[in-house]
């Protein structure tokens, strides 16, 4: 016959450690999910603090091309103006180049070449907490002829050279006489020409004060090269 305390005690002996495995795998398994967890939450936190630090460094960006925009506003005056809807300067000399031509003539060159240094003192003497580059655009423009006129629409393409002309013929003048802005390591200077066309331009009786020059000032702020 089965002694029932011998069957008692045999299932005793079966549970216990399958009780103990059963525990045993929990555990492991329990640490297996906490260190993922843990693993995720240092992930996250990291990816939370590298968002900040990039958010603290645009937000410093920020606030130094703001201080340079506000510094920026010295150059408005005798030879500058600043244009806020296309976020510019707008020479203002009375520069009058003959049709067709792209020299510029004696009468206007005094003024200019004081202007090209007043644009040149003030970027130099920008203070900022970061390296700073600024990208000078200096743009040449042309005025159409008047309406119906059969050259508007024969000379539409060369206005774009002879608008870059006069912007370059502006820099080599300035350069001439000791404003050489490529020997500044923190001024990039582009020269352009927009011909008939480019944003900002007169109309109707004032289509001749389209022959002018636009100086376009861009901060880039950060490690420069």
């Amino acid at each position: 016959m089965n002694n029932p305390t011998s069957n008692k005690r045999q299932q005793n002996d079966f549970f216990w450690p399958s009780y103990v495995d059963l525990m045993t795998s929990l555990f492991v398994v329990m640490l297996v999910l906490f260190v993922y967890s843990f693993k995720l939450f240092k992930d996250r936190e990291g990816e939370l603090k590298q968002a900040n630090g990039e958010l603290k460094a645009k937000a410093e960006e920020l606030e130094q091309i703001t201080k340079i925009r506000r510094s920026l506003e010295r150059l408005e005056g005798k030879y500058f103006k600043y244009d806020p809807s296309n976020e510019r300067h707008e020479l203002l000399v009375p520069v009058q180049f003959k049709a067709g031509r792209d020299e510029i003539q004696d009468a206007y060159k005094p003024a200019l070449l004081q202007a090209g240094r007043t644009l040149r003192t003030v970027l130099k003497s920008i203070k900022t907490d970061q390296p700073v580059r600024y990208l000078v655009i200096v743009e040449g423009m042309a005025a159409r002829y008047p309406a119906g006129d059969l050259r508007n629409a024969r000379e539409e393409q060369t206005t774009y050279q002879l608008s870059y002309r006069r912007a370059l013929n502006l820099l080599n003048f300035w350069k001439q006489n000791g404003l050489d802005f490529g020997q500044d390591r923190n001024i990039e200077l582009i020269i352009g020409g927009s011909g008939f066309y480019g944003t900002g331009r007169y109309q109707g009786r004032r289509e001749g004060d389209n022959k002018r020059f636009l100086i376009q000032v861009i901060p880039k702020v950060g490690r420069m090269q």
